[in-house]
């Protein structure tokens, strides 16, 4: 009565007292036993899935966490499910096939195999939900951890791979990995983008380098906006026109970039232009030009006390003065000093950081003045702005002063100097 209960057994006296064969009947009953394994482990996935969405999702629903939250938004649970087939076609196996042990050998590496991948995905799964755990803490702002955690995928796909390898060829993952430590100069080839990478990423993430939405630029590269994200091998930038650059995450070592991380940080940004001046229209302070500025109590007091400075002999008893001269005041000397205190008194130039206007080298465009100066407002369109602005001003007023901007001649010039010639008068 025992073996009577055995369905394999019930199966082929069914099929024998059909009037089929023993062969005949000991195959169907095979098929039919296999038909019955395939069923109960569609079923069991089925249950499995039908627990997750409805009991699983409930409970993580109703948590306070977000973690769980993140855990099933990558889906993790739900890949657990695949789990129930393997092992009901894993356990049934031995039973349904046990009169073809040939077949029931490759059921058995194939059940295997199916569980290994779906390990690997779930793993991977897991490894990632962790990932975006992570991004939603301070810490992550400074340290991206995304290159070690495709480092980390790409061990755990290995180690599934060598598995797989040795469960179809019967061997040893130790004589697999000895076979492999013979090609790892190949591999070593092969995967050299990715060591790099490594190298790289470890580099970057320890020494904080860069950050996702970082603003960097690059110039032998075309490369001027914000880090959209960083991996292993390559490194996203947006660049402000919108275009997106893909760059080796090793080039960022090996070559030099800017972070505009410490200036968006430090909540001001620098501005230093020059504009260029005749030299010809720099000259001494006449009495014309003393009487015009006498108007302006700020720059008459300035001229006062620059008279007075000077010795008979000429040289200026103040050298520590950022007006310091030898002889007598210049128009050019007026002007720096009217334009740094309009510039310490701008509502968006930050007077704690340092204001100067410099001369820089003469060259054949007249001499550089230069501004520089720093804004309270490190944002590019109010930055552009402010920056307008403070020219805008500068260049209307200088002619006041008797200087003249260098420009170089243009068309209409040209034509206007041959016209003269042609029509003297």
């Amino acid at each position: 009565m025992l073996l009577r209960n055995d369905p394999a057994i019930w199966l082929k006296d069914f099929f024998i007292q059909a009037g089929l064969g023993y062969q005949s009947a000991s195959f169907l009953s095979t098929v039919g036993l296999v038909f019955i394994v395939l069923f109960s482990s569609w079923l069991v996935n089925l249950i499995a899935k039908l627990i997750i969405s409805k009991v699983v999702t409930r409970i993580v629903k109703r948590t306070t966490s977000d973690w769980d939250d993140i855990f099933l938004e990558q889906k993790v649970f739900t890949r657990l499910s695949h789990f129930a087939p393997a092992l009901v076609i894993w356990f049934s196996a031995g039973w349904a096939l046990k009169a073809y042990p040939v077949w029931m050998g490759v059921v058995h590496k194939m059940a295997y195999i199916y569980m290994v991948l779906v390990g690997t995905i779930v793993m991977n799964s897991f490894v990632e939900a962790w990932h975006k755990i992570y991004n939603t803490l301070p810490i992550s702002q400074h340290r991206h951890i995304k290159g070690y955690v495709q480092l980390l995928k790409i061990f755990i796909v290995l180690v599934a791979v060598l598995i797989i390898i040795s469960v179809i060829f019967r061997k040893d993952i130790t004589s697999i990995l000895a076979g492999l430590g013979a090609m790892a100069a190949v591999l070593i080839l092969v995967f050299k983008d990715t060591l790099l990478g490594l190298v790289a990423s470890i580099q970057l993430s320890v020494n904080k380098m860069l950050s996702v939405g970082d603003w960097i630029t690059i110039p032998g590269r075309d490369v001027d906006g914000n880090v959209m994200d960083i991996t292993l091998n390559t490194v996203k930038v947006q660049n402000f026109d919108k275009t997106i650059i893909t760059i080796p995450t090793y080039s960022l070592v090996n070559e030099s970039f800017q972070n505009w991380k410490g200036m968006e940080e430090a909540g001001v940004r620098r501005i230093r232009r020059a504009i260029f001046i005749d030299m010809r229209s720099i000259r001494f302070l006449d009495a014309q030009l003393k009487k015009r500025f006498s108007e302006f109590p700020l720059l008459k007091d300035f001229i006062e006390q620059s008279e007075k400075s000077i010795t008979p002999s000429g040289i200026q008893t103040d050298p520590g003065s950022p007006f310091f001269n030898h002889n007598s005041l210049t128009n050019l000397g007026l002007f720096r000093y009217y334009v740094e205190m309009y510039l310490k008194n701008h509502p968006f130039i930050d007077p704690k950081e340092t204001v100067i206007l410099r001369h820089r080298d003469p060259v054949g465009n007249g001499l550089p003045l230069q501004v520089y100066v720093f804004t309270r407002n490190s944002s590019m369109t109010p930055y552009e702005n402010i920056q307008s602005d403070i020219f805008e001003h500068i260049l209307a007023i200088i002619g006041e002063f008797g200087l003249k901007v260098y420009q170089q001649p243009t068309g209409d010039d040209l034509l206007s100097l041959s016209d003269k010639k042609l029509n003297p008068e």
